[in-house]
């Protein structure tokens, strides 16, 4: 799936379209600096009925949020060196009992995926807008 976000208000349509296509409990967000994953998955977790005020995990490295379908973490991997300061963090804990983890900057460890099923989320911002995949 592809989309072109030119205002804010454009990641509403987006969540709807996407969230139906959600059959895995892994997304990844791949995405510069200021691309908007995080406004993406504040309009993401709006719609999942989470009451619960969304942030950049950017510090915290994982945020947790309450929806009704069960909690939802959040990653930002952006400042963990090598696999090891991941699976320091309980990384597969959280995969295995979560209705769903977002991993902001999945780079570092993607290739732990390997065999398992999760979606693709990458947000391109060309100045004007915003390209963004999903699959």
């Amino acid at each position: 799936m592809q989309f072109t976000i030119k205002s804010i208000e454009d990641w509403q349509g987006i969540v709807e379209q996407i969230l139906p296509e959600l059959q895995h409990n892994i997304l990844l967000l791949k995405g510069n600096l200021g691309a908007g994953k995080t406004t993406f998955t504040q309009f993401l977790l709006n719609k999942l009925g989470s009451e619960d005020e969304v942030n950049s995990p950017t510090y915290s490295i994982v945020n947790e949020y309450n929806t009704p379908n069960g909690k939802v973490f959040h990653f930002d991997l952006y400042r963990l060196k090598n696999i090891e300061e991941v699976y320091d963090i309980g990384i597969e804990e959280y995969l295995d009992n979560a209705f769903l983890c977002i991993i902001e900057w999945p780079e570092v460890y993607e290739e732990e995926l390997y065999g398992l099923k999760y979606h693709t989320m990458s947000i391109i911002n060309t100045g004007e807008n915003r390209e963004v995949s999903f699959d």
